[in-house]
C-alpha cells in the first residue's frame, strides 16, 4: 500500500492519450486557412468542424458513459474500445473526400473523445491513494496543456510540409499507439471498479456541482470563442506571415503550461480566488486583444497573456468538481461533456459573429463576454459565503453580548 503514493507510469500513459485526445480536437484550430482551401468553404464553417466536435463531446459522451455503466463493462476495457473507435474516426477524417465526411467523423472523434477522457480521469484517481491524487490528476492533466505547446503546432509544420491530411494522419496512429500501450500497460484489477449508475446518478443531485459545471464551461467557451480562430486574427489582423504561426502557438501553449503549474500550486487551497483572478485576466487579455489595434506588440502580448489563463484553469476546474463530488466515471464524463458544451457554443458564437459581418477580431468581444458570465459565477458564491460567515460573526457577537 505504501507504494500508491507513488506516481505509476500509467498515469504519464493516460497524459499521452489525452495528449492525443485534444490535439485532435484542437489541430483545426492551427490548418484552419488549409482547410477552408481544401474544401472551398468559409472560416465560419472550418470553425465548425471544432463545434461539431465539441457537441459530440457534449451530447454523446455522458449516454455513451451510462451504457457502458449500466453494461458492467469495466473502465479499461471500456477505454480500449472507445480508444479504437476514435481511431477509426480520426482515419475516416485524415481521409474524407468532402467536407460533410469530415465533419461527421469529426462528431465521431468528439463521441469517443468525452467518454475517453472521463474515463481516463477516473481511471487515474483508482491508481493512486487519495493524498496523490490531485498530483495525479495534474500530470494527466498535462496532456491536455501540451497539446497547445507541442500537438498543434505540430500538425501546423505538418500541414505547411506535407498538407493537412498527414497532419489527420499523426493524430490517428498517435491514437493507435496510445490504444495499445493502455490495453497493455493499464491493470484491469485495481481500474475496472466502479460504483452502481444509481450511486453515480445520485451524486449528481448536487447544486455546488452543476455550478462548477456552468463555470467550467463559461472558461472553456470564452478561451475557445478566441482561439478556434486565432490563425487568421494572427494572420489578417496583426499581420503576422503564416510560417510564424506556429511558432506563436507554441508561445502560447508554453503559456498555458506555466498558467496550468501555477493553478496546480493554488488550486486545492485558493479554489474559487484562483478562477476569479484568472477569469479577471482573461477578459483584460482577450479586451486588450479586440481593441489592439496595429499596435502589433500590443496585439502579441496580449495574445500570450491569453496563454496564461483559460485552459490553464483546468487544475481550479476538477478541483471544485472534485470537492463537489467524488470524481466517478458519470460526474467526470459529464464535465468533460458541459466544458466541451461550452466550447462548442463559443467556437460557433465566434463564426456567427464574423458571419454578421462584425470582423475578424469579434469572437475576441464573443470571450469576453463568456468570462464576464463566468465571473459573475464566481462572485455570486463568494458573496453569498462571506454574508453567511458575517452574519454567523454578528450571532456570536450579539450571543455575547447577551451573556
Amino acid at each position: 500500500m505504501a507504494n500508491r503514493s507513488k506516481i505509476p507510469f500509467t498515469v504519464y500513459l493516460l497524459g499521452l492519450t489525452i495528449f492525443a485526445l485534444i490535439t485532435g480536437e484542437f489541430m483545426v484550430a492551427g490548418i484552419m486557412p488549409a482547410l477552408a482551401d481544401a474544401f472551398s468553404v468559409s472560416l465560419a464553417k472550418v470553425g465548425n468542424l471544432i463545434a461539431f466536435h465539441a457537441l459530440g463531446m457534449a451530447l454523446g459522451g455522458p449516454p455513451l458513459a451510462v451504457l457502458l455503466i449500466s453494461g458492467g463493462i469495466g473502465n479499461k476495457h471500456a477505454l480500449v474500445g472507445l480508444l479504437a473507435l476514435f481511431v477509426g474516426a480520426s482515419s475516416m477524417a485524415a481521409a474524407a473526400p468532402s467536407y460533410e465526411v469530415l465533419l461527421g467523423a469529426r462528431v465521431v472523434m468528439g463521441v469517443a473523445s468525452s467518454a475517453c477522457i472521463g474515463l481516463c480521469m477516473t481511471i487515474c484517481a483508482g491508481l493512486v491513494s487519495i493524498d496523490a491524487r490531485g498530483r495525479a490528476i495534474s500530470i494527466v492533466l498535462a496532456g491536455l496543456m501540451l497539446s497547445p505547446v507541442a500537438g498543434v503546432p505540430l500538425t501546423n509544420v505538418v500541414q505547411h510540409m506535407y498538407g493537412w491530411r498527414a497532419s489527420s494522419w499523426v493524430v490517428a496512429v498517435l491514437s493507435l499507439l496510445c490504444t495499445f500501450l493502455v490495453a497493455k500497460c493499464v491493470p484491469s484489477a485495481q481500474t475496472n471498479r466502479q460504483p452502481p449508475l444509481r450511486l453515480q446518478i445520485q451524486s449528481l443531485k448536487n447544486g455546488s456541482l452543476w455550478a462548477a459545471y456552468f463555470t467550467s464551461g463559461c472558461i472553456i467557451g470564452a478561451t475557445f470563442a478566441a482561439f478556434s480562430y486565432i490563425t487568421p486574427i494572427l494572420i489578417e489582423e496583426v499581420g503576422v506571415l503564416p510560417g510564424s504561426v506556429a511558432p506563436l502557438l507554441a508561445l502560447y501553449g508554453i503559456g498555458n503550461v506555466i498558467g496550468n503549474t501555477v493553478v496546480g500550486r493554488l488550486a486545492d487551497r485558493y479554489t474559487f480566488q484562483t478562477l476569479g483572478w484568472g477569469l479577471l485576466l482573461l477578459i483584460l487579455a482577450l479586451g486588450g486583444f479586440a481593441l489592439a489595434g496595429d499596435h502589433r506588440w500590443l496585439n502579441l502580448g496580449c495574445f500570450i497573456a491569453f496563454g496564461f489563463t483559460g485552459v490553464a484553469l483546468n487544475p481550479a476546474m476538477v478541483a471544485r468538481v472534485m470537492k463537489a463530488a467524488e470524481p466517478h466515471a458519470l460526474v467526470n464524463t459529464l464535465h468533460t461533456s458541459v466544458i466541451t458544451g461550452g466550447l462548442a457554443f463559443g467556437s460557433w458564437a465566434g463564426g456567427e459573429a464574423i458571419d454578421a459581418g462584425f470582423g475578424l477580431r469579434s469572437p475576441l468581444w464573443v470571450g469576453v463576454g463568456m468570462a464576464v458570465l463566468g465571473l459573475v459565477s464566481i462572485v455570486l458564491p463568494l458573496m453569498r459565503s462571506f454574508s453567511k460567515q458575517r452574519k454567523m460573526v454578528e450571532q456570536r457577537v450579539s450571543c455575547g453580548a447577551v451573556e
